[in-house]
């Protein structure tokens, strides 16, 4: 899937919140937006999985605008894209079935209807639950594929969000949208998340990442957008925005600048 905002604007009764924002992410690319908190970069990620509509411009998806589409159309291409929200949001089920329940609603209920016997049986016949092949094949990606038959509760807060990333993976999405995915994780599994965006770019999936760590921006992404107060100002190659950023608001971002007065920031 390309995914474009063409001048995309969104705003909420008299708020702007994303004005003129030009952007694409094609498949096997990661496309990193960077920026302070308040520039509106979780709003411009709802956008691209089409929870939000936009109030100006278009978002495309492979050139067609999905709200000139019907519902049913409409859902037809969100079910193209995988989101990962921050916080990883688990059901009281195993790891399996929370890698496995994206798929499921997927299905019409004929086939979720067989899909249920089909497990029934095989459970039968081997005494023990079992996993199918796309969800130990998702749960391997994140380093998970031992643990599929452990109860989600008992999961630190690093192994359940790369189960929310593995959930994300299993529905096999064009396009990954993910907010701040690694915020709160420790090394050990930051780092095998960002293995797991590599691979998915590997494989073809298109990535739209949100995120603080400029050093990661730099490490895994592509391109870098650096979004500020709503306004996209710099759009480019990672590692030419993060060694020689054209505007002199990016610069100042990337070399951490911190003063007391934003605004004086980015005067």
């Amino acid at each position: 899937m390309n995914l474009a905002f063409e001048n995309a604007a969104y705003g909420v009764d008299d708020t702007s919140i994303l004005t003129d924002v030009s952007l694409s992410v094609g498949s096997g690319e990661v496309v990193t937006i960077i920026g302070p908190s308040g520039a509106g970069k979780t709003t411009l990620l709802r956008l691209a999985a089409l929870f939000e509509r936009p109030t100006g411009g278009a978002v495309r998806c492979d050139g067609a605008d999905p709200w000139a589409l019907s519902r049913a159309e409409r859902l037809a291409v969100r079910r193209r894209i995988g989101m990962v929200f921050q916080q990883a949001s688990l059901f009281e089920a195993s790891v399996a079935r929370n890698v496995d329940v994206g798929r499921r609603v997927r299905r019409p209920w004929p086939q979720r209807l067989r899909g249920f016997g089909r497990r029934l049986v095989d459970r039968w016949l081997s005494g023990e639950p079992t996993v199918d092949d796309r969800t130990r094949e998702a749960l391997e990606l994140v380093g998970l594929d031992d643990a599929w038959d452990r109860d989600a509760a008992s999961l630190s807060g690093g192994e359940a969000q790369r189960v929310s990333f593995a959930r994300a993976l299993a529905t096999e999405p064009d396009l990954l949208v993910l907010d701040e995915p690694t915020s709160d994780l420790d090394p050990r599994n930051t780092a095998i998340l960002e293995r797991a965006i590599d691979r998915a770019r590997d494989r073809g999936h298109g990535v739209l990442l949100a995120t603080h760590d400029m050093h990661q921006a730099e490490r895994i992404s592509d391109r870098v957008a650096f979004l500020l107060e709503g306004e996209l100002v710099e759009t480019g190659p990672a590692a030419r925005v993060f060694e020689n950023p054209r505007d002199e608001r990016t610069a100042r971002f990337v070399r951490g600048d911190l003063l007391y007065d934003d605004n004086e920031l980015f005067a």
